[in-house]
């Protein structure tokens, strides 16, 4: 069992219910899900491209990522509909926790200039998202066989049907909020 289910299950499960006041366990907001996208524009012209995202996106989440195809299409881009335009991969259970770890512990502090990550990027349903510009933060990465610097954007998915209880359960895990 990983270190965040513990902690999740021991220590913030009790902390939230006394702060919010729940009456039943069920009512606690939980972590349900963690989406993390890699779009990848370049893979218009050189296909070689998403093939490396989708690499590193593995190497990154331990789990094979989809590959996402264009809508429609933009003439602008010289993009057509179906083409592969990025990648993204949906961590839920031990391989989320594990995951979300790794970012708060880890990857975050790594980050140059951080300042900590923006409260307001909540979407009003208790969802929080957050870019990162570059792939090269997690340990897993290879400085040396990257190609190209990647960002991404990392979606966590709660339960909480508020953007506080989700800050909090957040907070909670470690997340570094701005002052």
């Amino acid at each position: 069992m990983s270190r965040f289910k513990e902690k999740f299950e021991k220590e913030i499960t009790p902390a939230l219910m006394s702060k919010f006041e729940y009456t039943s366990v069920m009512q606690v907001p939980k972590v349900e899900k963690i989406v993390i996208n890699m779009g990848v524009g370049d893979a218009v012209q050189n296909s070689k491209a998403l093939d490396a995202a989708v690499e590193d996106l593995t190497t990154i989440s331990g789990q094979k990522p989809v590959i996402t195809r264009a809508k429609r299409s933009i003439a602008g881009f010289r993009l057509r509909e179906g083409m592969p335009i990025g990648t993204k991969v949906t961590l839920r259970g031990e391989r989320m926790y594990e995951f979300l770890d790794k970012l708060v512990s880890i990857a975050l502090p790594r980050v140059r200039d951080f300042h900590g990550v923006s409260k307001r990027a909540f979407d009003g349903r208790g969802n929080y998202t957050l870019g990162v510009k570059e792939q090269l933060i997690f340990p897993e990465i290879d400085y040396d066989k990257v190609s190209k610097i990647r960002g991404m954007d990392i979606n966590i998915v709660t339960t909480a049907n508020s953007d506080e209880e989700a800050h909090e359960l957040l907070k909670q895990f470690g997340m570094p909020f701005q002052k």
